[in-house]
C-alpha cells in the first residue's frame, strides 16, 4: 500500500508523461491543432472596449455587461386566449414593463428674461406666422397612453426562462414568448382606432402579433419576402388568433419585395412597420434561403455593396 501510495506521488511531479509512453503511440502536437494564443473572442471585446469605451465612457462598463448577459425574454399576453395568464405570470413574480413604466415628468421651460426678448419690431408680423393649428403636436396622446399590449418580464437581474405556452379550449396559446425590446417599435407607431398598418418585415410574427391586441385597428397587412418566413408566420398566427379574424376585411398576408411595396400600393396606409433583418443574422445554419453567409448565396453577399449604393441613390 505504502509502495502504491509513493509511485502516485512521482507520477503527480512529473509533468511530461510521455517517456511512460511507448514510441509508436506517441503524437506529434501540430501548431495547427494548438490553442490560439489570443482568441478571437478575445480580440473582439478588446476592439469594442477601445472603440465603444471611448465613446460611451462611464456607461460603457454597464452597455458591456449588458451584451455580455444572455438574451431576456417577455411573454407578450394573448387578448384572444381563454387562459387567465396574467395571474399564471404574476405568480411567477413577473411584471408588465408596459403599465409599470410611467411618463416621465416634464418640468416646465424656463422663461427668458424681458431683456433678452427681441423687440416688437423685429417680430414677424401676425400674417406671417402659422396658425394656432398648425403649431399643435401631431398627436395628443401621451407617452403612457391606454394600450391592451400587455408584456410580461421578470424582475430586474433575473434572466429566467418561461415555460411553453399551454393552448385553451379553443386551441390558441396563452402568450408569445419575443425579445421584450420588440415590443416597443410597436407602442412607438401610435396606431389608433379605424388605422390600417402595414409590416413589410412581419415574420415571425411578435410584432404582428403585438399589433393586433391594441384597439380599433382597422386593418393589417403583413407582409416578407422569404416564402419559408411567411408560411412560419401562417402558423404563428393561426396559433394565436381566432380563425373568424383571419380574413380579407381585417388581416392580409403576403410574400413580396418590400422596396418595391410603393409601386403596389402607393400611398394606402396610416401606419408602416419596417423591421429589416439584419445580413449578417444567421437565422438558421440549415436553410439557405435565409442563411446569407451559405455557399448557395455567395454571389448575393458579394452584390451587397451595388445594392446598398443603388439604395442610397
Amino acid at each position: 500500500m505504502a509502495l502504491c501510495m509513493k509511485t502516485r506521488i512521482i507520477l503527480r511531479k512529473v509533468k511530461d508523461l510521455r517517456c511512460f509512453t511507448a514510441k509508436r503511440n506517441r503524437v506529434k502536437e501540430k501548431w495547427a491543432a494548438t490553442r490560439p494564443k489570443f482568441p478571437a473572442t478575445r480580440l473582439a471585446l478588446q476592439h469594442m472596449d477601445s472603440g465603444y469605451g471611448s465613446q460611451l465612457g462611464a456607461l460603457w462598463p454597464s452597455v458591456r455587461v449588458a451584451l455580455l448577459c444572455e438574451r431576456k425574454y417577455g411573454a407578450l399576453v394573448n387578448t384572444y386566449s381563454h387562459h387567465d395568464v396574467i395571474a399564471e405570470l404574476q405568480g411567477q413574480g413577473c411584471s408588465d414593463f408596459i403599465s409599470s413604466t410611467a411618463p416621465p415628468e416634464t418640468e416646465p421651460a424656463d422663461v427668458a428674461p424681458a431683456s433678452d426678448l427681441a423687440p416688437a419690431s423685429d417680430l414677424a408680423p401676425a400674417s406671417d406666422l402659422a396658425p394656432a393649428s398648425d403649431l399643435a403636436p401631431a398627436s395628443d396622446h401621451s407617452s403612457g397612453q391606454e394600450t391592451n399590449i400587455k408584456c410580461f418580464v421578470f424582475p430586474p437581474g433575473d434572466i429566467s426562462r418561461f415555460k411553453p405556452a399551454r393552448p385553451d379550449s379553443g386551441g390558441l396559446l396563452g402568450y408569445y414568448l419575443l425579445d421584450a425590446a420588440s415590443v416597443l417599435p410597436c407602442l412607438a407607431l401610435d396606431v389608433r382606432e379605424g388605422h390600417t398598418v402595414l409590416d413589410l418585415c412581419a415574420a415571425p410574427g411578435g410584432k404582428a402579433l403585438a399589433l393586433l391586441q391594441t384597439y380599433g385597428l382597422g386593418f393589417l397587412c403583413l407582409n416578407d419576402s422569404s416564402a419559408s418566413r411567411t408560411s412560419r408566420l401562417r402558423r404563428v398566427l393561426h396559433s394565436y388568433v381566432p380563425k373568424t379574424l383571419i380574413s380579407d376585411q381585417t388581416l392580409r398576408i403576403s410574400c413580396l419585395d418590400g422596396t418595391m411595396w410603393g409601386q403596389v400600393e402607393p400611398g394606402t396606409f396610416d401606419r408602416v412597420l419596417v423591421d429589416a433583418p439584419c445580413t449578417t443574422d444567421r437565422h438558421s445554419v440549415t436553410d439557405d434561403e435565409n442563411n446569407i453567409f451559405s455557399k448557395s448565396r455567395t454571389g448575393e453577399r458579394r452584390r451587397l455593396p451595388q445594392l446598398q449604393t443603388e439604395l442610397l441613390l
